[in-house]
């Protein structure tokens, strides 16, 4: 595979992954399913996807070492039960673009704790790459309005609560692959840990109601197919003819393609200054990659 065919499938992912809060705005606004259940089943039924693929084939990949256990129960329920959940709360209190922005705010707490805890050398360009996040998560969440007529305070939290469990998302993803474990099993445990994580919170009542409506079913069926494994399966195969730092340069597409969905179909604006704070926001995850780029 050549770099350009490399660069296309990075950019479907990223367009795929932005297609997700249309999903859940639509979901919640159309049949009332809460945000808890709607991210359960997104979960279980990527899990049981890929659980049913890989076991005829891939059998002994599925085999985790019981030291392996507690790492990939925190991947479960931080990387995908919390993020999955604090992500959907965010998209239904802020929409869709500032929801995505927020979390990709993902690297910027990647580098903040391990500066803090793992002893990484805060470099001049992560200051600033810092400083201009923070400036564009002040734009973006309106904090300049001061009448507050404005101010979502806990959308802004929800949104970098999302970009907080999407740090550790990356962090467990990289945990796992340093055992030595298959990404789609990595990915098979901890869709189903989260699964399993998420289901104490649901209403027996709402997380049945699927199954006895076949257009809602179906709906969740292409939640867990086509925005969470395809997204992935794109991204993966993406990997194999781009370098992982400028992937994840280009993934940042997917607040801006976010944000013309949450536009087009739901009608959300966005200020001029938010804007502008949601370019700063993307211009330090690229200094953050090229800089873990130049390290490497």
């Amino acid at each position: 595979m050549n770099a350009f065919k490399g660069y296309v499938l990075v950019i479907i992912a990223a367009m795929l992954w932005a297609t997700m809060g249309l999903f859940y705005k639509g979901l919640m606004a159309t049949y009332a399913l809460p945000a808890l259940t709607i991210v359960f089943w997104r979960a279980a039924i990527a899990a049981i996807v890929l659980f049913v693929v890989l076991l005829p084939h891939h059998r002994s990949n599925l085999r985790l070492p019981k030291r392996d256990w507690l790492l990939f129960l925190g991947f479960g329920a931080i990387g995908v039960a919390a993020f999955y959940a604090i992500y959907i709360h965010a998209i239904s209190l802020t929409g869709m673009g500032v929801a995505a922005v927020l979390m990709y705010t993902a690297p910027v707490w990647v580098t903040l704790f391990s500066t803090l805890f793992l002893g990484e050398k805060l470099t001049g360009r992560k200051a600033f790459a810092l400083i201009l996040a923070l400036m564009g998560c002040a734009l973006v969440g309106k904090l300049y309005d001061m009448t507050g007529t404005n101010l979502n305070l806990p959308g802004i939290v929800a949104g970098l609560g999302a970009g907080l469990t999407y740090g550790a998302y990356i962090l467990f993803s990289k945990g796992t692959a340093q055992r030595g474990t298959s990404p789609w099993a990595a990915l098979a445990y901890a869709l189903a840990l989260g699964a399993l994580c998420l289901l104490p919170f649901q209403q027996p009542a709402e997380v049945l109601r699927p199954l006895n409506s076949p257009e809602m079913a179906l709906w969740l069926l292409i939640l867990g197919l086509i925005p969470t494994l395809g997204g992935g399966v794109a991204f993966n195969a993406g990997l194999h003819a781009v370098t992982a730092s400028n992937a994840s340069i280009v993934a940042t597409l997917e607040p801006v393609i976010a944000a013309v969905l949450g536009w087009a179909v739901w009608h959300e604006q966005l200020a001029a200054l938010q804007l502008l704070g949601a370019g700063l926001i993307l211009i330090a995850v690229m200094i953050l990659q090229r800089q873990s780029r130049t390290q490497k």
